[in-house]
């Protein structure tokens, strides 16, 4: 008889389990009616054509624990945080504009895209924001955005025409239904406070804003996009784990990059992976030496070619590919 009890306890599984088990019952009674010579021929048909069912059975079954696998590591939930670097509010704006291009490139690929915090520069740029996306393969083909990506450009308050260059940086975190991560309720700091914005009198007279502080990693938090103080805590928890666990893997990951094969940069938020040169036109991303033209196109979120090409992780001739090709830093 087959162990059936992890695939009992699966709620996706217990009823293709349920069925494997019923089988199997009918089995031992087909078994013992083969014994009688008078009836062999007909149980060794039925049992045969119960091996095909049961068969057929489990391999669904197998099937979709092979999904649940994948869908661990490559989970249909990411939280996206985007922060403004060096260059003051020409870094807020451009933030805002790598957040616009993901919310169009979502859009596209029919992807959910949620604003869970952001914090506004006075020229309406993000100085920091994060948010939510749910789709399929949405961390598989997103997870190389992780990074500090720079542009380079005249900005329209310059006189002299001087070439400014911006960071902003992308943080990549995967939500995972089964994680490793243990907190402890006596380490995390909570804070509530009013909700800002938009959203009727309750957000300016409840306490609905919440922020956890985790005291060993000194990571903080912070939910305002649901309604009540309960649902933003529970948001804002799972967003404290994913981010725990991304600390963890991104330390495991500078301990062995030299050892993980197809690997495309660090997943270091501090690596500088991509450059936006709107005076040329171009992209490069530095991690695959590659560059692609019509920058407007692509932050109108048709981003396929640069994702693909990351997922690839082919290299590229570009000329282009390293830093000391662009225009000097500010």
């Amino acid at each position: 008889m087959t162990d059936l009890t992890p695939y009992k306890e699966n709620p996706r599984t217990s009823f293709l389990a349920q069925e494997v088990e019923r089988l199997e019952k009918e089995e031992v009674g087909l078994l013992a009616m083969a014994n009688d010579p008078a009836m062999k021929e007909m149980a060794d048909e039925e049992l045969a054509t119960l091996k095909i069912q049961k068969d057929s059975t489990m391999k669904q079954i197998l099937e979709i624990v092979e999904m649940e696998k994948e869908e661990e590591e490559f989970p249909n939930e990411i939280i996206m945080e985007v922060r403004a670097g060096a260059g003051g509010e020409e870094a807020a704006l451009f933030a805002e504009r790598l957040a616009s291009m993901y919310e169009r490139y979502a859009a596209k690929m029919g992807w959910q895209f949620k604003t869970l915090e952001e914090s506004k520069s006075s020229l309406g740029g993000y100085k920091e924001a994060s948010f939510e996306i749910k789709g399929r393969d949405v961390y598989r083909l997103l997870r190389y955005e992780t990074g500090v990506h720079r542009i380079q450009r005249v900005p329209e308050t310059e006189k002299s025409g001087r070439v400014h260059t911006s960071t902003a940086s992308v943080a990549i975190l995967p939500i995972r239904k089964n994680t490793k991560v243990e907190i402890n309720p006596a380490d995390i700091e909570v804070e509530t406070s009013r909700s800002g914005g938009a959203g009727g009198q309750n957000v300016n007279k409840v306490e609905t804003a919440v922020r956890l502080i985790h005291k060993p990693t000194g990571i903080d938090v912070r939910s305002t996009a649901e309604r009540s103080q309960m649902k933003n805590r529970e948001r804002a928890m799972s967003i404290l784990v994913a981010k725990i666990d991304a600390l963890r893997e991104e330390e495991e990951a500078k301990k062995y990059s030299a050892e993980r094969k197809g690997q495309i940069g660090t997943g270091d938020r501090s690596e500088k992976i991509r450059t936006y040169n709107i005076l040329q036109d171009r992209i490069t991303d530095h991690r695959i030496k590659q560059s692609w033209h019509n920058i407007e196109k692509i932050m109108q979120g048709f981003m396929d070619p640069v994702i693909e090409a990351l997922q690839e992780g082919k290299t590229g001739d570009a000329s282009s590919g390293s830093l000391a090709d662009d225009a000097e830093e500010e």
